[in-house]
């Protein structure tokens, strides 16, 4: 056996406890599987006496002085699950370069600062690695940044937020709305005291730029991102999803285009969408994440399993330790950032969608054509419509009628400008739903 490889751990909350505790109770396959034994070097807290339960370690280890801890020469490898983007990031950084490794589950830093800590990287020498930052314990980032480094990525499409899957899912299945599901999530302890980051998309957005970055051999940071949440989802816009054989899913995709001759672009973008019931994604129900992959040569894979939650993210924290483990004791670093293709991140204007769309309008001839010529303005092709009476009338009696209309493909800039447009029309009662339409239907 070799020397023990020496942890500073940052962060002792849910996930923390979790990877002392896996620490202690796999001692002797971890030390087996790297070739040297792990031992914690210090556990930089807010508070030392808080209770933490009965955790299998020193209470000697534990310190408010986290970047003390850092800096200590007997530290290999820096974990992080503190989050947050400062003092993470000035502390990561530190510890970057001065060439020790780093493992974190930091999402919202990578996605606004990932550049600095992968230069940080670069500069001191040792390892970056990130698995727990997006789907929990899903084997997911390093299947995209390894294993598919050979192909080429044209689409990645995702669940990668319990929260948000859990409340769509339980509005699908019961036809609640979306406050009774979040009350129902939030008892479950699926949803935060304060929801926010979940139902209104950051969340999924910090990771969809991860997955960008990786898939797209490009920086694409938070900012990039175009970001809509569910609160505006409503039980009839689930209700109309089911009538046309649809679920609706918060999903995160980012997708490469032709951007001109030669020349490729990316667009990444959060928001709820329609997607057919024989989609792969429309059967991941409850608080389970799953991503879709769609590659040139390998053609189409499926990662799915547990999103979140203390002990499957600190699974994949401790894969990652165990990697920067052994690369320390080999004398090797992982492969740096990819970032060399440098694509164009295209605004939300140009990104290519559809959209369903629900109005109510007056039961009256021509109102139709009316609609029809609003599209027919803006370029945007009509793939289906469907009208009902409102309020289960008979239909044509000079009241209202429901019109949905769902769209073949078309710049969500021109969909938008469609929409609008729509509003101002003396015919429209109401544009009662705009969803976005995936998956082929």
């Amino acid at each position: 056996m070799n020397q023990p490889v020496r942890l500073a751990m940052l962060g002792c909350g849910t996930v923390g406890a979790e990877v002392v505790r896996l620490l202690h109770e796999q001692s002797a396959d971890l030390a087996a599987r790297i070739g040297a034994p792990l031992e914690i070097a210090g556990i930089a807290v807010r508070r030392i006496g808080r209770d933490r339960g009965a955790l299998p370690v020193d209470p000697a280890l534990f310190t408010t002085d986290a970047l003390g801890l850092i800096k200590r020469d007997d530290v290999d490898v820096v974990v992080e699950v503190v989050g947050g983007i400062e003092p993470a990031r000035s502390w990561l950084v530190e510890a970057l370069r001065a060439g020790k490794s780093v493992v974190t589950a930091n999402k919202a830093l990578l996605a606004e600062d990932g550049g600095a800590l992968h230069d940080a990287a670069a500069e001191g020498g040792g390892d970056l690695y990130y698995e727990a930052s997006v789907a929990g314990a899903i084997p997911l980032l390093r299947p995209l940044r390894e294993s598919l480094h050979g192909d080429r990525i044209t689409r990645v499409t995702g669940i990668v937020n319990g929260t948000t899957n859990f409340i769509l899912s339980a509005m699908h299945a019961t036809g609640a709305g979306f406050a009774e599901a979040l009350e129902e999530a939030t008892e479950l302890g699926y949803a935060e005291a304060d929801p926010t980051a979940d139902v209104e998309g950051f969340d999924a957005a910090a990771k969809a730029a991860i997955l960008a970055s990786l898939a797209f051999h490009t920086r694409v940071g938070a900012a990039d991102v175009h970001r809509e949440g569910i609160t505006e989802v409503t039980a009839a816009d689930v209700a109309s999803a089911k009538a046309m054989g649809c679920t609706i899913k918060l999903l995160c995709i980012a997708a490469r285009s032709a951007d001109g001759p030669g020349r490729e672009a990316v667009s990444v973008r959060v928001h709820p969408a329609m997607i057919p019931l024989t989609h792969p994604l429309a059967s991941v129900g409850d608080a389970f994440n799953a991503v879709f992959v769609e590659a040139d040569a390998a053609g189409q894979l499926m990662f799915y399993g547990r999103g979140a939650g203390g002990a499957p993210t600190a699974s994949a924290v401790l894969g990652d330790v165990v990697a920067v483990a052994r690369n320390r004791l080999a004398g090797v670093r992982a492969a740096s950032e990819s970032a060399y293709a440098d694509l164009r991140v295209r605004p939300m204007g140009e990104a290519l969608t559809r959209y369903h769309i629900s109005l109510d309008v007056a039961d009256r001839p021509g109102v139709l054509e009316a609609v029809a010529g609003v599209f027919a303005r803006h370029h945007v092709s009509i793939a289906t419509v469907r009208q009902a009476p409102a309020g289960g009338g008979t239909g044509g009696d000079g009241g209202d009628a429901i019109l949905v209309i769902v769209t073949h493909v078309a710049p969500d800039a021109a969909l938008a400008a469609t929409v609008r447009e729509l509003h101002g029309l003396d015919i429209v009662r109401s544009v009662a739903s705009v969803l976005r339409v995936e998956g082929g239907i």
